[in-house]
């Protein structure tokens, strides 16, 4: 049967449901340039408004991946897992969680990306480590995993060459935050490697794209619902983004705190988030059959810091030099050093992520736009956080960046928390979905 973009672009919008063929007709056609963009920013846009069926959706995250090339890992044994998170302020949680995960001998088959405005990338923190590298061929990404038991690639340009494609669409039409079109393009990198559990991380709050609970709700079903389509076995986490993840917002900033909490020094709610996200992988992979058995054995694993030696490993087996962070102080020096000191005695409160994401990128630890280059130093360490006890003229924040102050950056770093005279109760992880 022969297909028109006109017939498909009236179906959906009288909110029709696409066959699976009509789905994969229009994703081919649209990576080979038979419909244009403008056509495709049409049905972008009938899809934000009328949504998709589950199986629309799982037919669409299928026709991306197809439109590329996908990892064959076959020859990895053993269990494989991964994790993805929907992006925050101060969150290194993979840095944490994979070589957690390889010292149970669970492989970590990753691919991640870069970040943007406020939101962190795990290859930009990686790459502080001079010569590490995410651009491994098939032999080298498999032989970097058999070494280390994890590794990471970044997205090619004929990885999902579709979800790319019109992400660039999304960006510039307002359709950016269409439900199906993000699990689609989530879970169509996801599923390009194989894995025996996949753990999504959703960020919740005023630092996350979902900024409240019932939309990242809506994102996880849908996401588990992909799964279960592509037969995966497919958990989320629904986490806290309206406060940063951990104390350290940067590049080798991150990676160093990353190092410290493999090491039994990390902070209760990094420790908090990744231990939930380990547990459940625990499960997911058969290791074990009770997640909060699992949470216990992997915070004693912490203390013991038997597990920091597998972020070395992966990182040295992608050609980075660990010797950096491990000598942190002798390798990463900023100009400047801004201390953001406590007005009054009280109790940190509020310590709001994007305010603070965006002072960050402005000291030059993150990109405005994708041609920006990226200053490794740079970033925010929260001295205190949310629910510590402070004294007058204590310090609460430090801002490190080799650019000219501007007093603009102070003022900001100032009212991005409060002093309280309570301590308020903050919730890390609001619910795991499964």
């Amino acid at each position: 049967m022969g297909y028109t973009f006109n017939n498909l672009i009236e179906k959906k919008k009288h909110k029709q449901e696409l066959s699976t063929q009509e789905i994969k007709w229009l994703i081919d056609s649209f990576v080979k340039n038979d419909i244009k963009d403008y056509q495709m920013s049409a049905m972008g846009m009938a899809i934000w408004f009328n949504g998709m069926s589950d199986k629309e959706i799982v037919d669409l995250t299928r026709s991306y991946v197809e439109s590329g090339f996908v990892y064959d890992v076959s020859e990895i044994k053993g269990l494989k897992a991964d994790k993805h998170s929907t992006g925050g302020v101060g969150d290194k949680t993979s840095l944490v969680l994979s070589p957690i995960l390889a010292s149970y001998g669970v492989n970590v088959c990753k691919m991640s990306g870069r970040g943007l405005g406020v939101t962190g990338g795990t290859i930009d923190k990686l790459e502080s480590c001079p010569g590490w590298t995410s651009e491994l061929n098939k032999d080298e990404f498999i032989q970097v995993i058999k070494k280390s038991h994890i590794g990471l690639v970044g997205q090619s340009d004929d990885i999902v060459p579709a979800d790319k494609k019109m992400y660039a669409l999304r960006d510039v039409t307002g359709t950016v935050d269409s439900i199906p079109l993000i699990a689609a393009s989530i879970m169509s990198k996801k599923l390009t490697i194989e894995a025996d559990s996949l753990v999504l991380d959703v960020k919740v709050g005023t630092g996350a794209f979902m900024k409240n609970i019932a939309e990242a709700e809506k994102l996880a079903k849908t996401m588990i619902s992909i799964g279960e389509g592509y037969g995966r076995k497919v958990s989320v986490i629904l986490s806290n983004m309206d406060k940063p993840l951990g104390k350290a917002i940067g590049n080798a900033l991150e990676v160093k705190e990353a190092y410290d909490a493999l090491l039994g020094k990390g902070p209760e709610d990094l420790i908090d988030v990744v231990t939930t996200a380990a547990g459940v992988t625990l499960v997911n992979v058969g290791l074990f059959t009770d997640i909060k058995e699992a949470i216990l054995d992997v915070k004693n694993k912490l203390k013991t810091g038997e597990a920091a030696k597998y972020l070395k490993c992966f990182i040295e087996a992608q050609h980075g030099d660990f010797s950096v962070i491990e000598n942190y102080d002798n390798h990463f020096t900023t100009k400047h050093k801004i201390e953001i000191l406590a007005s009054r005695d009280g109790y940190v409160d509020s310590q709001d992520a994007e305010i603070i994401g965006l002072i960050s990128m402005d000291l030059g630890a993150g990109r405005k736009t994708k041609e920006d280059t990226i200053d490794f130093a740079a970033g925010i360490y929260l001295n205190k956080k949310d629910g510590e006890q402070v004294k007058r003229g204590d310090l609460v924040m430090t801002l490190y960046t080799n650019f000219d102050i501007q007093d603009s950056w102070i003022k900001r770093a100032e009212n991005s928390f409060k002093i309280i005279d309570q301590p308020s109760s903050i919730l890390n992880i609001y619910r795991i979905m499964r």
